[in-house]
């Protein structure tokens, strides 16, 4: 059904502000600045091998900035949004439709570079709450133009993301949308034990979306948490950060074998961060 985590989405306040941090936490300038008029949002782009990172603010009027304004609102800033590619949206839309969610027809988008003014246009599927429970979630068809590459990554530099953590108070539910509705493939579930969790792990375009369980009992919902990105060398990009006054922990290894960690810890707008460095 999906193609690619598409990208996630930061709501900001101050994107000005927003982008620099980003800039120093990633090491190079985003690839796209730009807005969209009808929405009341603006944007910076950050562009990976595997998605991209959008910081979102509201800058005028629209559905699109009353809904980050109420984000922002309740929750200040941090990660809101998840967003999957397809080459067929209508297709998906059917089979959401066949599947039993009432939800409407695609609807057209677009946004506008403001360094450049070239456009790219898109088809939006937004998902209703059954399946969202709680994520900002929507369905994109790429039809017109194009994100630029970013530069040629250094090795200290994020260049893909590792993975994406959600939290969720129903495991089982959660499979029951990611693996039997949208057909992602559910790599691992597990029970942690010294942690007292269970955790799943689905496979998407060279990313993980990592979801741990914390049973409660309120009604099913999933909460966005915190993003993983991978660096070719861990300590070189622990120096550049540090060089750049971004708050970063020690080195260490990693939950997963043959892996080294650090956390960022300032700098984030709100975003658990890590990085992580595989080793062979």
């Amino acid at each position: 059904m999906f193609k690619s985590l598409d990208h996630l989405i930061i709501a900001v306040e101050d994107l000005e502000k927003a982008t620099h941090n980003y800039q120093l936490i990633m090491g190079s300038p985003p690839v796209w600045t730009g807005g969209h008029k009808s929405l009341g949002t603006s944007n910076a782009l950050f562009n990976f091998q595997n998605t991209y990172l959008e910081l979102l603010s509201p800058t005028g009027e629209g559905l699109g900035a009353d809904l980050i304004n109420h984000y922002l609102k309740d929750n200040g800033e941090g990660l809101i949004g998840m967003v999957f590619a397809t080459n067929d949206i209508n297709g998906v839309h059917q089979s959401l439709q066949n599947h039993g969610f009432a939800i409407a027809e695609p609807a057209n988008g677009e946004g506008i570079n403001f360094a450049d003014q070239k456009l790219r246009r898109w088809k939006n599927l937004f998902l209703p709450p059954d399946l969202t429970r709680g994520i900002f979630s929507f369905i994109i068809e790429h039809t017109h133009g194009y994100l630029p590459q970013s530069e040629e990554k250094k090795e200290s530099e994020p260049y893909k993301l590792d993975h994406v953590v959600i939290n969720t108070n129903d495991a089982d539910g959660f499979i029951g949308i990611y693996k039997d509705i949208f057909n992602l493939r559910l790599a691992l579930d597990k029970n942690i034990e010294h942690w007292q969790k269970r955790m799943l792990f689905f496979r998407l375009n060279q990313t993980t979306i990592e979801v741990i369980e914390q049973e409660d009992d309120l009604p099913p919902n999933d909460k966005l948490w915190g993003l993983a990105w991978e660096v070719k060398n861990l300590e070189k990009a622990r120096q550049r950060l540090e060089d750049a006054d971004v708050e970063v922990s020690p080195i260490q290894k990693g939950v997963k074998e043959k892996t080294l960690v650090a956390t960022i810890k300032s700098h984030t707008q709100n975003v658990p961060t890590l990085l992580i460095q595989h080793i062979d």
